[in-house]
């Protein structure tokens, strides 16, 4: 099956879907006897069937074209997956693995007799109150570096899936989650004034930047320590 015929096949698929959504429903003129109880389409059983209808249609769209051509795999380049962020002046990478999810920046609530200088308090997260540590003492970084005109400060709030819970890691902006490939990655080496860098695999030059890749079960490790 080729691309062409694939997405024809889901497009037949979604012509034949009755999408009573956008006619009689939120995105229509709200007439559906079923709308006052489920307040919304997408709690609706017939959308969530039309969903999973389509979804499936794609699956098999994607399986039949994995099997057509088995050996473009064998060319794909093996990437990792790992989220940028910056601190100060210095961009970090840390695998995605131990991330839950990027957040807006919330208030840190800080906390009496506080055992650890990493510890900078607590934070809200979706009503759960939530350790909020600092990456600046973990990673032994400078805190008097200043961010230079040029780069931008949009704070985010990192939360990381530490081995006993979530813990929110403040940041002073987020790239994004990017597919580094691994013989990229595997230029990374520890030199210079990084020869000494803890929780660290190695510096590599990924784009136009110096990345530090931050070694996450050392990161993670020193992370429950932090806490206990």
């Amino acid at each position: 099956m080729n691309g062409l015929s694939a997405q024809s096949l889901i497009h037949t698929e979604a012509q034949t879907i009755d999408d009573c959504w956008n006619r009689i429903g939120v995105y229509g003129d709200k007439s559906c006897p079923l709308l006052p109880a489920h307040i919304h389409c997408r709690n609706c059983s017939v959308y969530a069937a039309a969903a999973t209808r389509l979804l499936d249609r794609y699956a098999f769209v994607q399986d039949e074209q994995d099997f057509a051509a088995p050996q473009d795999l064998e060319h794909a380049h093996a990437t990792r997956s790992l989220v940028v962020f910056r601190m100060g002046g210095e961009w970090l990478a840390l695998a995605t693995r131990c991330l839950d999810e990027v957040a807006p920046l919330q208030s840190i609530h800080s906390l009496p007799h506080q055992r650890s200088r990493a510890l900078m308090g607590v934070a809200n997260v979706r009503g759960a109150l939530v350790p909020c540590l600092s990456l600046v003492e973990l990673l032994g970084l400078d805190p008097t570096v200043s961010v230079t005109p040029a780069q931008r400060v949009m704070p985010r709030m990192l939360i990381v899936a530490a081995p006993g819970g979530p813990v929110v890691v403040p940041v002073d902006e987020v790239d994004g989650i990017h597919n580094i490939e691994e013989r990229v990655l595997n230029t990374a080496s520890l030199s210079g004034e990084h020869a000494s860098a803890i929780f660290t695999r190695g510096v590599l030059h990924w784009k136009t930047r110096s990345l530090r890749w931050l070694d996450e079960e050392q990161l993670l490790g020193a992370i429950t320590r932090s806490l206990t």
